[in-house]
């Protein structure tokens, strides 16, 4: 047997990849939304804000989707359900998740309107609204980070 223990199974690589590869492109396209939204706020066009709103749904929505359900399927390939308790950076993971995932849901629907009402030349406060939402999940996520890296106890 080797000096160097392994970490983790190998057959939790695929799980995890999904995870972290749904993760990365998560924080990506919140970021990508936010400084669209940053950048573009007192431009009189709606170019930028509905960039950020676009972002968000074809890209930082199916990124959660494929984040959550590789977290579902690591947790359960490292049979952490069979714990007594969840590890600390596993309740901050779930819990920054299903916050993180209701706030990009109403980013969404708050965006949907905006974009809706921009066609008749309103609805910039609510694209607005989205970005600053998808600013706000960029600071949850690295706290997310953090917690997955570290594993605080």
């Amino acid at each position: 047997m080797s000096a160097l223990a392994t970490v983790r199974p190998d057959d939790i690589n695929v799980a995890l990849l999904v995870h972290v590869l749904g993760a990365m492109v998560l924080v990506g396209s919140l970021l990508t939304a936010a400084v669209a939204t940053i950048v573009g706020w007192r431009d009189e066009g709606d170019t930028l804000r509905r960039l950020s709103y676009k972002t968000l749904l074809f890209a930082a929505l199916p990124a959660f989707i494929l984040m959550y359900a590789g977290a579902l399927w690591t947790y359960d390939k490292e049979s952490l359900d069979a714990l007594a308790e969840d590890p600390r950076w596993v309740e901050i993971g779930f819990m920054t998740a299903d916050l993180g995932g209701l706030l990009l849901l109403i980013a969404l629907i708050l965006g949907g309107i905006g974009l809706w009402r921009s066609r008749s030349g309103g609805g910039r406060p609510l694209l607005r609204a989205s970005g600053v939402i998808a600013a706000l999940l960029v600071l949850v996520y690295v706290v997310t980070v953090w917690a997955m890296g570290g594993k605080p106890n």
